[in-house]
C-alpha cells in the first residue's frame, strides 16, 4: 500500500507540531462520497482507498536559527519545525546540496526557507535565488516570504509580469528574488553583468517543484542551471551556491536531482508532518444506454472491426461526470477542486456545472468558475484569491494549480482523468485536507485503455511506488542551443565543456561546423549578433494571441504548438465558460482572430503522419519478433477538422484545413513481426492493419504506466509492411525533438509495458474495441482500421518471444 506520507505534500504555511488548524464544517468525506454514490443508478465506484491520518514528529530548532528568524515564524503560528525540516535544513546550511522528496502540505518551504533567511540575517550582503516552474507559484511564496517581515531582506518576484520600472531596483535591492526557468534563461543569464553583484553573493538557489523538470523541458533547465553555476563561478563564486530542491514524492529524487543540478545531492524523504485522512475513492462513469433510433453503424474498412451492437452503447463521458460531481459538491457547501487534463475540459467542466447549479438555485454557479493557462495575469490573481477567500467554492483548473500554490481550506479534489503519473495524482489529491478536516479524492476514468485498466487494478495505483524523474541532459537538440546560449553569454572554454557534461565536445564542434561558433585560442565565440533562440519547454514557437476581431480585445494566447488543433480556422475556442469561433489564424504573426458565437457543434482537429528511420541505437532479437530502439523523422501535417454534435457527438461534416506540415527528429522503440508469427497466430492478412493499429493505441495509452510522461507527450504509428523494417511494425515515439527520455524507458522495460497492454485489452468488456481500450482520442484516421481480436493476438506473438 502507498504509504501514509505519499499523501502529505506541497508547501503551504507552517503549522505548529500536532495541531491542525480548524475549518468550515462540512460533509466528512465519507458521507460525501455516498452522497455523490446515491445520485446514480448502478455503484460507478470500483475502489475505495481509505489513507489514515499521521500525527507529526517535531524536532527543536536548530541551534543556529537566528533568534529574530524564530520569533518571525512564532507569529505565523509555528512554535517548533518537524523532524524531516530541520534535516534538510541541516544539510543545507552545512553547504551541503539536499532534496526534499515529501508530500503534499509537508511544509517543504519551512526547509529551504529556514537556511536561506538565516544566512541572510547572518551575512547582510549574501543573496537568495528561488526558481518555481510557474509564476503563480513564485508570487505564492513571495507572500509567504514577506508575511515573515524580516528586516533587509526585500524579497521581490522577477518575471515576465514585472513591470520594467520595478527591474532594475530589484537587480539592485533585492536580496531574495523569486523568478523562473524562463526567466533566468532569458533575462537574468544574458544580462548576467547587470546581475554580477547579485550574483557574485549568491549563497542559495532553491528549485522548487523539481519533480516537474522532466523530459525536454528538464534537460533544458538542467543546462540553464549549469550555465548559472558558470556565471557565478566567473564572477567570484568558485565554489557555487548551495542548491536546495523540493519535491513531490518521486522514485530516486537524490539522483534525479543530481542529474537536473550536475552536482551530488542528498536526499531527504521521511515525511513527519501531520496530515489528515483522506478517502480516495476510484470512479468509472457507467456506460449509456443504446440509443434506439441510433443509426446502423457503416461497414468496417478492410482490416477492421466487424461492427458490434455494443458500439451503439458508449460510457458516459469524464468530463459530464465530473462537472455533475463537482456541482454536487459545491451544492453541499464543499470546496473543491476538479483537476481537467485540457484547457477546453476545464472551461467544459466549469460552464456546465454552473449550468447545473444555476438551475437548482439561481445564482449559486457563480461560485464556480474554471482557471488554467493563457489567462491574463489579472484573472489568474483574481481567481486565486476567490479561491484562497471562500467566494469560489468549486473551480476547474487543468494541472497549474498541482503545484504548492497554499490552497488550505479545500476538503475534495475530483481529477478527471489519470494525469500521466502517481507523483501527478498524489499530487494533485494532496490539494485537499489542508485545513485539517477528513478530505476526499476521486479519481473519474476517461474512456481510455489507461484510466480503465488502473480503476480496475487498484494495485496499481495504490500499491506501487511513484516514478523517478526522467530527463537527458545529453540530448544534443537540447545541448547544443544550450551551449551556444553559454557562449553568447561568454566565451566557451575547455573547463565549460566538462561543467556541460558528456556530448558537450561533439556539440561544441557541430555548432563551429555550422557557423555559429568560431573558435579562438582562448575558447569558443558566439558569431551572431542576436542571442540563440532557445524555448526551454519545447512548445513549438512563440505563443499565439487571441483577439477578438469585433473589439481588439485580449482573451488570451495558446502556445505555437497547440496552435494547429485548437485554433484552426472555424475552431470553437472556450474563455471563461463563453463559446467563440475561430475566424482566422496568422502563424506569421502569430494571431487568432475570433469572434462570440454559441454552435451547437464543437471542432475536433485530425492529422496525418508519416515515420522513418534514421538509426538504430539498440535492439533485440527475439526470433520472429524484434524489438529497437534508434532515432526516427516523423513528419505530421493537420489536414482537416470534423464538426460533431454536442449533444450526441454525431459526426456533422469533415472540413479541410491547409496547415503546414511539422518535422520532428525524435527517439523511438519499435518493435516488428514476421507475417509467418501472425499467420500462425490466427491473424488473417486483411486484419493485420488493424491489429497493429489497435495494439498502437493501447501501448500508446499505457506506456505512462511505466515513464513518466502521458500519452500526449508520445505518438505513434503502425504499419503493415513500413519500407524501412519491411515488415509489419508498430512505432511509439517522444513527441519532444531530440527525444525525452520516454522510449529508452519504454525499451527498458517493453515485456512489463507490453504485458499491462495485453491485459488491458482482454480485460475490456466491449466486443469489438471501444475507448477504454484500443481507441484513441488523438488519432488522425478516426480509429479506423481496428481489430480488438487481432490486437490481442499480436501481443501474444511479441510477449511469447520477447525475453522478460
Amino acid at each position: 500500500m502507498t504509504s501514509a506520507a505519499t499523501v502529505s505534500a506541497g508547501s503551504g504555511p507552517e503549522r505548529p507540531p500536532g495541531t491542525v488548524p480548524a475549518g468550515p464544517p462540512v460533509a466528512p468525506a465519507g458521507d460525501l462520497l455516498r452522497r455523490l454514490r446515491q445520485r446514480q443508478a448502478t455503484d460507478p465506484v470500483t475502489h475505495v482507498e481509505r489513507v489514515p491520518p499521521r500525527a507529526g514528529m517535531p524536532a527543536p530548532w536548530p541551534h543556529w536559527t537566528p533568534e529574530e528568524l524564530r520569533a518571525a515564524y512564532a507569529r505565523r503560528g509555528v512554535a517548533a519545525p518537524w523532524r524531516h525540516q530541520v534535516e534538510a535544513a541541516d544539510l543545507a546550511y552545512g553547504n551541503q546540496h539536499v532534496v526534499l522528496a515529501t508530500g503534499t502540505a509537508s511544509g517543504k518551504s519551512l526547509a529551504y526557507q529556514l537556511p536561506a533567511l538565516a544566512t541572510l540575517l547572518a551575512d547582510p550582503r549574501a543573496t537568495v535565488l528561488y526558481l518555481a516552474p510557474t509564476k503563480a507559484l513564485a508570487a505564492d511564496q513571495l507572500r509567504a516570504v514577506a508575511t515573515l517581515e524580516i528586516e533587509g531582506v526585500r524579497p521581490a518576484c522577477y518575471d515576465g509580469d514585472t513591470p520594467r520600472a520595478e527591474r532594475e531596483w530589484i537587480r539592485r535591492h533585492s536580496r531574495f528574488v523569486l523568478a523562473n526557468p524562463d526567466m533566468l534563461h532569458h533575462g537574468i543569464l544574458p544580462g548576467h553583468a547587470q546581475w554580477s553583484g547579485f550574483l557574485r553573493r549568491l549563497a542559495y538557489v532553491v528549485i522548487d517543484e523539481c519533480h516537474v523538470y522532466r523530459g525536454v523541458f528538464g534537460s533544458h533547465v538542467a543546462h540553464v542551471l549549469r550555465r548559472l553555476r558558470r556565471q557565478c563561478a566567473r564572477y567570484g563564486r568558485p565554489t557555487g551556491p548551495t542548491f536546495v530542491l523540493a519535491s513531490a514524492t518521486s522514485g530516486d529524487p537524490a539522483a534525479a536531482a543530481g542529474r537536473l543540478t550536475g552536482l551530488p545531492v542528498t536526499a531527504v524523504t521521511e515525511d513527519t508532518s501531520p496530515r489528515a485522512g483522506m478517502t480516495f475513492a476510484l470512479w468509472e462513469p457507467p456506460l449509456l444506454p443504446p440509443e434506439p433510433s441510433a443509426a446502423a453503424p457503416p461497414p468496417a474498412p478492410v482490416g477492421g472491426p466487424v461492427p458490434g451492437a455494443d458500439l451503439a452503447q458508449v460510457r458516459r463521458s469524464a468530463l459530464r461526470e465530473t462537472a455533475d460531481l463537482l456541482a454536487d459538491s459545491v451544492a453541499a457547501g464543499v470546496r473543491t477542486l476538479a483537476f481537467v487534463r485540457s484547457r477546453r475540459g476545464a472551461e467544459v467542466v466549469a460552464t456546465s456545472a454552473r449550468r447545473s447549479l444555476d438551475e437548482a438555485v439561481p445564482g449559486l454557479g457563480d461560485r464556480v468558475a474554471a482557471y488554467r493557462a493563457g489567462y491574463l495575469r489579472e484573472e489568474r490573481r483574481e481567481l486565486e484569491r476567490a479561491l484562497l477567500h471562500g467566494d469560489l467554492l468549486g473551480l476547474a483548473s487543468t494541472s497549474a494549480l498541482e503545484l504548492g500554490v497554499d490552497l488550505i481550506g479545500l476538503d475534495a479534489v475530483l481529477i478527471c482523468g489519470y494525469p500521466g503519473t502517481r507523483a501527478s495524482l498524489w499530487q494533485q489529491a494532496g490539494r485537499a485536507g489542508r485545513s485539517g478536516q477528513e478530505a476526499l479524492a476521486v479519481l473519474v476514468a476517461r474512456d481510455d485503455p489507461l484510466d480503465t485498466y488502473l480503476v480496475h487494478h487498484p494495485e496499481a495505483v495504490f500499491g506501487a511506488p511513484v516514478e523517478a524523474t526522467v530527463l537527458d541532459p545529453a540530448n544534443a537538440y537540447v545541448l547544443g542551443p544550450q551551449l551556444a546560449c553559454a557562449a553568447a553569454e561568454a566565451p566557451l572554454t575547455a573547463a565549460d565543456l566538462e561543467l556541460f557534461g558528456a556530448g558537450a565536445e561533439e556539440a561544441v564542434e557541430a555548432l563551429v561546423q555550422a557557423g555559429a561558433l568560431r573558435q579562438r585560442p582562448t575558447g569558443w565565440y558566439w558569431r551572431h549578433r542576436e542571442r540563440p533562440a532557445v524555448d526551454l519547454r519545447g512548445e513549438g514557437g512563440a505563443p499565439v494571441c487571441v483577439v477578438e476581431s469585433a473589439t481588439g480585445r485580449l482573451l488570451g494566447t495558446v502556445d505555437g504548438a497547440s496552435s494547429h488543433f485548437l485554433l484552426h480556422s472555424g475552431a470553437v475556442y472556450l474563455h471563461q465558460g463563453v463559446s467563440y469561433v475561430v475566424d482566422s489564424l496568422d502563424l506569421d504573426d502569430g494571431c487568432a482572430l475570433v469572434h462570440p458565437e454559441e454552435p451547437d457543434w464543437s471542432t475536433h482537429a485530425r492529422d496525418v503522419t508519416s515515420l522513418s528511420v534514421v538509426s538504430v541505437r539498440s535492439y533485440v532479437d527475439a526470433g520472429p519478433v524484434g524489438l529497437f530502439l534508434g532515432e526516427v523523422d516523423v513528419t505530421a501535417q493537420v489536414v482537416s477538422y470534423q464538426r460533431r454534435r454536442i449533444a450526441t457527438g454525431e459526426v456533422i461534416d469533415t472540413r479541410p484545413l491547409d496547415l503546414p506540415a511539422r518535422e520532428l527528429r525524435t527517439v523511438a522503440v519499435w518493435f516488428t513481426l514476421s507475417p509467418a508469427s501472425l499467420t500462425a497466430a490466427g491473424v488473417d492478412p486483411t486484419d493485420v492493419p488493424g491489429a497493429l493499429h489497435a495494439a498502437e493505441h493501447a501501448a500508446i495509452g499505457l506506456l505512462p504506466l511505466v515513464a513518466t510522461c502521458d500519452r500526449w507527450d508520445i505518438g505513434g504509428l503502425s504499419t503493415a509492411v513500413h519500407p524501412d523494417t519491411e515488415a509489419p511494425t508498430v512505432f511509439v515515439y517522444d513527441g519532444h525533438r531530440g527525444g525525452a527520455g520516454f522510449a529508452e524507458r519504454a525499451y527498458g522495460m517493453a515485456a512489463a509495458w507490453l504485458r499491462a497492454t495485453r491485459d488491458a485489452i482482454d480485460e475490456c468488456g466491449c466486443d469489438a474495441g471501444c475507448p477504454s481500450c484500443v481507441q484513441s482520442p488523438k488519432c488522425g484516421n478516426g480509429n479506423n482500421p481496428l481489430s480488438k481480436p487481432g490486437a490481442i493476438r499480436v501481443l501474444d506473438v511479441v510477449l511469447d518471444n520477447l525475453p522478460e
